[in-house]
């Protein structure tokens, strides 16, 4: 049998999603049995890879660099799912989307330091003006709410993924 070839990504979140990704527990060594993961944060790939069956995608679209990146991930994947309300919603990285990003930044690295003031520059990524979900950027296959979602979810999610078959997610998720 072909293992999937699977790929998770962390944009701007929190990491929640893939600490509930890990939290499924011994059932996880199933879903890893059938799976090739090909890229994520727990795995020493620097670019991401071609011909990628399915991609986990956890947190909102916010920097220049989320942007090129989850482009990539699109062209390279044949299913794409937003997992976790930072990447269906906006959720909490756009909680800044009222803000000048500028007046932001100044506000946090210039105003409210008193030893060495100044907003980084070198080294980070420039924001976008506004942080947004994914599927704002790219087609987007399967949105999996909540922050994060249950452990089971993920799993339902996988398994049927897994076996050919898109998730019906009616009964099995809810947002926040």
């Amino acid at each position: 049998m072909k293992k999937v070839r699977l790929a998770t990504v962390w944009l701007d979140g929190c990491s929640g999603c893939h600490m509930s990704l890990l939290d499924m527990d011994e059932a996880i060594l199933a879903v890893a049995k059938k799976v090739d993961v090909v890229y994520g944060p727990l795995v020493d790939a620097q670019e991401f890879p071609k011909a990628v069956d399915v991609t986990l995608v956890e947190g909102a679209v916010s920097s220049q660099d989320d942007l090129e990146k989850i482009r990539t991930i699109r062209l390279r994947s044949k299913l794409v799912v937003a997992l976790g309300d930072c990447a269906v919603t906006g959720n909490v990285p756009a909680m800044r989307n009222p803000l000048l990003t500028r007046k932001m930044l100044e506000r946090i690295y210039i105003d409210g330091v008193q030893q060495t003031p100044g907003v980084p520059h070198e080294g980070v990524p420039a924001l976008l003006r506004m942080a947004v979900p994914v599927h704002e950027v790219v087609k987007v296959d399967l949105e999996v709410p909540g922050c994060p979602p249950p452990a089971k979810s993920i799993l339902f999610v996988l398994s049927e993924l897994l076996e050919g078959r898109m998730p019906d997610l009616s009964s099995k998720v809810k947002f926040g």
